[in-house]
This record gives C-alpha cells, sequence and structure tokens, in this order.
C-alpha cells in the first residue's frame, strides 16, 4: 500500500520542477570536518525524535562540551528544505556548524515531529512541537559528552523552536538565538485577517503564494523520504504518517481567525512574557517572509536578562553576510561562549544594534528607542473602489507633506485610525512613503485590515531617516497586489476621516557602529519605489506640523 508520505511526496517533487526550485545538490559527507552520530529520542508522549550530533573531529567521547543545537522540520537528509542532497547525511546547509566546532562545542540537530527521520503529526508551533524542544534540550543536556549546558540558535523556523524552548523553559537551556523567527504564526501567515503573499523563489521575491498554502507546503516538505542508507528507524520514521494529520493540518493553518484556539495556543508573544533566559534577537526590517511585526512585541515584553537585538535592512536571513556589519559572528559567538559556554568574555556591541536604512549603524539601548514619539497626521478624506489587480486612481487616496525644512527619522511601528463606510469584505491597506524633490516616491511601511466603521491598522516597523526637502506621503488603498491575496470587494470605500500615527525620534542620533549598506537596500529601493506626477503630489499637499528635533 502506498503511504500518504510518499503520495505527498510526488506532489512535492512535481511541485518542485514546476517553480525550478530544485537546484545544485547539497553537500555530501566526504570529508565534512567533524564526527557524526545519530541518535533517536523518545518525546513526553512517545513521539520518536531523530538527532544528528556533530562533535570536532578527534574529541574522545566522554570530553565533555557545551551544546549548540538547532530544531527544525528543514533538516531531512535526503533534502534541507527543496534542495536535493546527494550525499546524505547530516544537513548543515547555512547552520553555523564550523564556528562553533572550532570552538569546541557539540553541534546537535533535532528533527522536528514528522520530519525528517522523526514520526508523529506536525503542528505548526503547537504543544507536539514545544515539547520536542523541551525533551531535546533536557536529552542534550544530560548526556555524558554534555556539560549541561544547551543553547539554541536558528533562523526563521529554525528561530521559531528557539522561541518555543524559551516559553518551555527546558532544563539546562542557558540561551538562545533566533534570527528573523516566528512569534505568532497566525500574523506570519495572514496580517489581521488578511493572508500575506509569498516570493516564489527563484523566479520571483515578489508575492505569488498566499498564506493560505503554507499548510499544504509544509505537508510536502514533511513527507521527504529517508536516504537510500538511514537507519531502519530513519526510514520507518519519514514513511509513516496518519492521513488526519494532514486534514487537521490543513485545515488549522487555513484559518484566518487570530482568536481560534489553535492560534491563541501558538502565539509566543505572551508566552515569553518576562522571560530572562538570555536572548539573541533578529530581525530585517525588509524580510519578506517573517515580516517586522510582533516580534517586537516579544522583545519589549522580555524580562530582565542579559538579551541583545540585531534590527536593520535585511531581508531573510542572519548577518553572517550580505548586511553590512562585519561584526555580527564575533558577537554571536561571544553571546554563546558567555551564556552557555560560560567563559568569561565580554559581549561586544551595545544591547541593541540598529542598521538605518541609510546604510548607517547605530546603538540603541531599546527598540523602538525611548525617544520615539507618534505624531498624529490627519488624512485626506474621500472615496476608493476595493476592486484589486488593475491599478488606477480610483483606488487610491493620496496625503503628501510639504517638502520637510529638518531632517526627521521614523523608529518604530506606525499604526492608522480611519472612519470607514463599506463592505466588510473590502480592505483597507496604509502605506507610509518618503518621496524625494523629484517626486520619486519610496515605501517605507505598510499595513492592511478589514474594512470595518472604525478600523485600526498595523504597519509593519521600520527605522528610516527622511531627509529635509523630501515629503512624507501615505497612500490609503484597497490592497498591494503582490503583498496580500485579497478578493476585491467590487464595491466603494469611503473614507469619513483619518490618522496616521507616526512614531518619530525626538533627538537626532549620529550613527556609531561601523558597516556599510546592506544588499537589500538598493534592491528594496529598485523595488518599491514610483514616480508620481506633479499633479498627484500638488493635489493632495497639506500642511504637517512636525516636531522640531533635538541634539545633534
Amino acid at each position: 500500500m502506498v503511504s500518504m508520505r510518499m503520495v505527498v511526496w510526488r506532489a512535492v517533487v512535481g511541485a518542485l520542477l514546476v517553480v525550478g526550485a530544485v537546484v545544485a545538490p547539497g553537500q555530501a559527507v566526504g570529508d565534512p570536518g567533524y564526527q557524526w552520530r545519530e541518535e533517536f529520542i523518545t518525546s513526553r508522549d512517545g513521539t520518536r525524535l531523530h538527532a544528528d550530533v556533530l562533535r570536532p573531529t578527534g574529541l574522545a567521547d566522554d570530553v565533555r562540551t557545551p551544546v549548540i543545537m538547532t530544531v527544525s522540520p528543514y533538516r531531512a537528509h535526503l533534502m534541507r528544505l527543496s534542495e536535493p542532497r546527494l550525499g546524505g547525511g547530516p544537513s548543515t546547509g547555512e547552520l553555523p556548524v564550523p564556528m562553533f566546532l572550532q570552538a569546541g562545542y557539540t553541534y546537535v540537530i533535532v528533527d522536528l515531529r514528522g520530519f525528517g527521520g522523526s514520526n508523529g503529526c506536525p503542528d505548526f508551533g503547537g504543544p507536539g512541537e514545544r515539547s520536542d524542544v523541551k525533551t531535546a534540550v533536557e536529552w542534550a543536556a544530560g548526556q555524558p559528552w554534555s556539560t549541561g549546558r544547551v543553547g539554541l540558535t536558528g533562523m526563521s523556523y529554525e528561530g521559531w523552536t528557539g522561541l518555543m524552548g524559551l516559553a518551555e523553559k527546558p532544563a539546562g537551556l542557558a540561551a538562545v538565538a533566533a534570527f528573523e523567527p516566528v512569534a505568532d504564526p497566525n500574523a506570519y501567515l495572514y496580517m489581521q485577517g488578511i493572508a500575506w503573499k509569498f516570493s516564489l523563489k527563484p523566479i520571483s521575491e515578489s508575492g505569488f503564494r498566499p498564506g493560505d498554502l503554507a499548510g499544504f507546503e509544509h505537508l510536502l516538505i514533511a513527507s521527504t523520504p529517508a536516504y537510500p542508507t538511514d537507519s531502519a528507524e530513519y526510514k520507518a520514521n519519514a514513511s509513516s504518517i496518519d492521513p488526519a494529520c494532514y486534514s487537521h493540518y490543513l485545515a488549522e493553518t487555513g484559518n484566518h481567525d487570530a482568536g481560534s484556539a489553535f492560534w491563541r495556543d501558538r502565539d509566543l508573544v505572551e508566552k515569553l512574557r518576562g522571560n530572562t533566559i538570555p536572548l539573541f534577537l533578529g530581525q530585517g526590517f525588509v524580510d519578506y517572509n517573517t515580516r517586522a511585526d510582533r516580534v517586537f512585541q516579544l522583545w519589549n515584553g522580555l524580562g530582565p536578562g542579559e538579551h541583545k537585538a540585531w534590527f536593520g535592512q535585511w531581508g531573510h536571513r542572519d548577518c553572517t553576510e550580505k548586511c553590512g556589519a562585519p561584526q555580527f559572528a564575533s558577537e554571536l559567538l561571544a553571546f554563546f561562549d558567555r551564556e552557555v559556554a560560560g567563559k568569561d568574555v565580554p559581549v561586544t556591541g551595545p544591547r541593541v544594534t540598529v542598521g538605518q536604512f541609510d546604510g548607517r549603524w547605530r546603538s540603541e539601548t531599546a527598540w523602538p528607542p525611548a525617544d520615539s514619539h507618534a505624531v498624529d497626521i490627519e488624512l485626506r478624506a474621500g472615496r476608493y473602489t476595493d476592486r484589486g489587480l488593475i491599478p488606477g486612481a480610483d483606488r487610491e487616496l493620496w496625503t503628501i507633506s510639504q517638502p520637510l525644512d529638518t531632517d526627521q527619522h521614523l523608529s518604530g511601528a506606525p499604526t492608522a485610525t480611519l472612519t470607514l463606510d463599506g463592505p466588510a469584505a473590502a480592505s483597507v491597506t496604509v502605506e507610509v512613503y518618503d518621496i524625494a524633490p523629484d517626486n520619486r516616491a519610496t515605501v517605507i511601511t505598510r499595513g492592511i485590515a478589514p474594512v470595518s466603521a472604525t478600523t485600526q491598522v498595523r504597519l509593519l516597523a521600520q527605522d528610516w531617516p527622511i531627509p529635509a526637502g523630501h515629503r512624507i506621503g501615505i497612500r490609503v488603498t484597497d490592497v498591494v497586489d503582490d503583498v496580500w491575496a485579497h478578493a476585491p470587494a467590487l464595491a466603494p470605500v469611503t473614507v469619513t476621516a483619518a490618522q496616521l500615527h507616526l512614531p518619530l525620534l525626538g533627538a537626532i542620533r549620529t550613527p556609531d557602529l561601523p558597516g556599510g549598506e546592506s544588499e537589500a537596500i538598493p534592491k528594496w529601493r529598485n523595488e518599491k519605489t514610483v514616480s508620481l506626477t506633479p499633479e498627484v503630489v500638488n493635489n493632495a499637499t497639506v500642511a504637517v506640523n512636525l516636531p522640531v528635533r533635538t541634539g545633534g
């Protein structure tokens, strides 16, 4: 009988071939620079978890080391995410394995339930996956080759599992580094109930795939078979899954309602409130995948502890490369050396490293900074049509400031309050632009919400200096078609009143950290800039009172 996993695996191979995502094979096992063995761990509910244990070459089995761990759905021996691995064995691509092995750590990679060599049902950050992280950390902390102190590290879903570890507080967990993590999986897929669109790499980084499909895509990954030379238990776990897992998973992840029991249980913002376990958190303001949204609420809800953060202008990555700041890897290693290895070393860098959109870097003790205060900007009333797809003046309302007398600096997450008359099936998007003297307008940030009588729109966070002579533009529209998936209501929406609450810094900043422009900044300018006609600018200009900044 053909297993459910095999049926889905055949589908994933076809899908990968269609989108061209099958790329060069991953690294083979030959001479990897470490000694490797496999283990199987029994979780509290009986689920069997597969682990790859990597130790420095030549290190005796009885030598105790601190442990760095990544818990992941993406590390199957046959394929890492969508990248085939012709050599099989541990899937270490884009993990800092060499750095930590050279520093004397053991590196452990654990498959979440339902993925790779682990059995069970995936549950998208639910109690099962959180239990897996707790089980894996406590197992590693108790091994004879471990000092009993474990650090979790990872990016994206692998950063999310680090936050799950903080929520579960397993014995032995000493610190976590999480970059571009999911803080709230409903907000990851939907913004106030409206589905994000995700990119279709390598064809395009623009949004194609609606968030509703994420559950299906994760189940495709979960259906990856074993590598031909894998152990019998690995093969058995990789080939068996209850079909009920699939139907439940798809139904729950396709539910847009953030108030459902499924989503409330997976929201880590409240679960991590008051956390004191050291966290090194990273988030790119221009990340097209895990957007710069609720992660900042999580950051600001942490309790006292040796926490640090990097927030700046990069996409879905950590900052080991292409961010414009070479000191990231040394700060990451120092963080774990101090918190996990127990070395008496300083953790260099400020509590918060901020990369501004102008390519300069600065230190902060908090983000948003304490002097970031919301300035209310009254927006023009009027009407737009929720119809989608084809651009047109009937889809948007502009409000544009006069040219700025002095530099301003947006730092935080704007919000907007609108009084609207339109059907509940319609949506309202608010975008903020930096408009240069030549009327070239670049998106700073945006947000969306369903239309209601009083609509609150939460925009994504940013840190963006706006030079004197530029204008601030605000566009109210129905939807940005390559950012969200929204069925047009084909109806007018009247804006009776509206305010943008724009967080601006009160004090002038002098960048004080080394670094330059990331690769994401010119890409963002190229993709997110439009030319406005003089008529649009002149007809939408209003007088805006902005504060005078201090210092310098």
